[in-house]
């Protein structure tokens, strides 16, 4: 006989994630979700059809709480007295579990997982020999920026084509200005990135001397990057948690100055290369 699962929610963004997972695993997936929308969307992506609630607790091993973190208490508590003692309660995220948010009942299992989303650091940019190329030139495609100081339209052409050759293989050519390419570098790609990301490997030092063990938080910092990093620079459609914009909203002032701007401001750009050369 099949575990019995109980996936709340199941019409949401992650729940969606999950029922596709679960479509043909060693489990039978009971799915729950209150907005027609949601209902419909399982209809058309995977052909499921969703239960009552209560039809869906009844006899579950396992009930996973696809939903906000800000409805969490509401929705634990609400099913908390059709729990037989050992099930196991899911949430997909540590905050509601953290804050207390769980009801209090000693003969149920509370169990928390995240992902730690696809690293940064992918074999996509590896070889067939498994060789890395971080810094292109070699096998992983790139993009280019060029800047004609002064000369005639040929000479740039002439310059782009010696560009794309010796940075080979080339996603995108761009043409910018002197003045612009020191805006990118090293205004955006070392006094912005570089700084901020050597802060995050200070912080990621940091939880690791709190406790969490070094590997776990290096793919989960990592894996973030390439997640987030899709979300803020509009590569897939999407729009972040109001938690995770709440955290954004308090982190921000906490890490950043109110004028960290101006590093971009010529004169902090000419300064800078100063120190450089």
């Amino acid at each position: 006989m099949k575990t019995v699962i109980a996936l709340l929610g199941a019409g949401g963004k992650m729940g969606v994630r999950l029922a596709k997972n679960l479509r043909n695993s060693a489990y039978e997936v009971r799915h729950v979700e209150v907005s027609e929308v949601g209902r419909e969307r399982l209809r058309q992506e995977l052909g499921v059809e969703c239960v009552a609630q209560d039809a869906a607790l009844d006899g579950a091993k396992v009930v996973i709480l696809a939903v906000p973190d800000t409805v969490i208490g509401k929705v634990a508590a609400a099913i908390s007295p059709q729990l037989a003692p050992g099930t196991m309660v899911m949430t997909l995220d540590a905050a509601a579990p953290f804050a207390g948010h769980l009801p209090q009942r000693d003969d149920l299992v509370y169990f928390v997982a995240h992902p730690c989303h696809p690293p940064i650091f992918s074999d996509a940019l590896r070889n067939a020999d498994g060789q890395p190329d971080f810094f292109g030139g070699g096998h992983a495609p790139q993009s280019i920026v060029s800047a004609l100081m002064q000369g005639q339209p040929a000479d740039f052409d002439l310059g782009e084509d010696i560009a794309r050759t010796i940075y080979a293989p080339i996603l995108r050519s761009y043409r910018v200005t002197v003045e612009q390419m020191a805006l990118l570098e090293p205004g955006l790609s070392e006094t912005v990135c570089a700084t901020l990301l050597d802060v995050m490997r200070e912080a990621m030092d940091e939880v690791v001397s709190r406790g969490v063990p070094r590997e776990a938080a290096r793919d989960f910092l990592l894996g973030h990057m390439t997640i987030l990093s899709a979300v803020i620079f509009q590569e897939i459609p999407g729009a972040f948690s109001d938690a995770c914009n709440k955290a954004i909203t308090f982190g921000k002032p906490r890490l950043m100055r109110d004028d960290w701007r101006k590093v971009f401001d010529r004169e902090e750009i000419a300064a800078s290369i100063q120190r450089i050369t």
